[in-house]
């Protein structure tokens, strides 16, 4: 229990089950717009002209340009279109880099947000911006980033690779783990941070064993709402900032970044508040939070080191140095020195711990 807290209440509308899509339209007109910009990646290029079709006279077209990383250069490009097709509002199909790109249009331009996400990875509950410019990724938090409606569709991740099943609810589960310990936490989103660890842990390898399980793709999805709902509600620390050095400044890819770092920063943090890290622990077992997610990332086939992505060990004393330009608030102090460590096991994916 805690003592005082503030729970500032959700603010995004959630639609979730199987076959939602087909609300889009509805969702569109009832934020009071009759024109959309639908947004995709280029590999999701076909299915956002589908979903544009289904609009029907509410599509303003389709711009299909959206990479990881939200380049400021791809946005401008967006926005230029977005203003060419008289549209008022975005919809945006897919995962990370298309939400990511949908929230950089409404913020240049007051546009509404109608998210349908296709992976686990969760940043569409959230007033979060990641965006990349000179080699380096800068995020920013504001009221008017956050999606005003996320529809989940079950249907839509029943083709989701394995591969990308499991990197992508690692990232999710990397929101979850920073919950925990974050200082503005509370019931409600440590609630839902524990149900969602339950769900990826139990979900995640009948998925693997059968990926269209709709039984266990429902589990799954749900505990993304959850993650994506606390990324999106309390503050993110040490694990966050090294996944955004990484991507930002070496053009990682974005979800399997995630996934090696997580048993690495939880570690990292758990000597400094191992209570509130004991959910994690609870739910993966290994003897402790990051020994326990190293040893669920294993036997789900997660990456484990960060020479799996392409980081050379001459990049590591360059990521630790960017990882400490900058002040934030993290449960433990933060120094050159034992982030270099924590960058050495996660590049080796030695087990935390031993």
């Amino acid at each position: 229990m805690m003592d005082s807290f503030t729970f500032p209440g959700l603010t995004t509308r959630v639609i979730f089950g199987a076959g939602t899509m087909a609300r889009a339209e509805e969702e569109v007109r009832r934020l009071g717009h009759d024109k959309a910009l639908v947004l995709s990646t280029p590999h999701q290029k076909a299915d956002a002209q589908k979903l544009a079709q289904s609009l029907g006279g509410l599509a303003a077209g389709v711009f299909a340009g959206a990479v990881m990383h939200t380049p400021v250069e791809v946005t401008e490009k967006a926005v230029d279109a977005f203003r060419a097709s008289g549209a008022t509002a975005v919809v945006s199909l897919g995962g990370g880099s298309t939400t990511g790109l949908g929230k950089a249009i409404a913020v240049r331009t007051g546009a509404d947000q109608v998210v349908i996400p296709t992976t686990y990875a969760g940043s569409e509950m959230t007033d979060i911006l990641g965006e990349t410019a000179a080699g380096e990724k800068t995020t920013r938090r504001s009221p008017d980033i956050r999606p005003e409606t996320v529809i989940y569709d079950v249907d839509l991740t029943l083709s989701l690779p394995v591969g990308l099943t499991v990197t992508s609810a690692m990232n999710a589960i990397a929101h979850a783990m920073e919950a925990f310990y974050a200082p503005d936490r509370n019931p409600v989103i440590v609630l839902m941070c524990r149900d969602a660890m339950a769900a990826f842990r139990d979900g995640i390898p009948r998925l693997i064993a059968d990926p269209q399980d709709r039984t266990a793709r429902t589990q799954a999805l749900y505990a993304a709402w959850c993650c994506s709902t606390a990324l999106g509600y309390v503050s993110m620390a040490l694990h966050h900032k090294l996944a955004h050095v990484f991507g930002g400044s070496f053009d990682t890819p974005h979800a399997e970044t995630h996934a090696i770092l997580l048993p690495y920063t939880t570690a990292f943090n758990e000597a400094a508040v191992p209570d509130l890290l004991r959910p994690m622990a609870e739910a993966f077992g290994g003897g402790s939070a990051g020994g326990g997610l190293w040893d669920f990332a294993r036997s789900v086939g997660s990456p484990l080191s960060l020479k799996e992505i392409g980081i050379e060990e001459t990049d590591l004393d360059r990521a630790a140095a960017i990882a400490v330009k900058n002040a934030y608030a993290n449960p433990r102090p933060i120094d050159l020195g034992s982030i270099r460590e924590l960058l050495q096991a996660a590049f080796e994916g030695r087990r935390p711990g031993g």
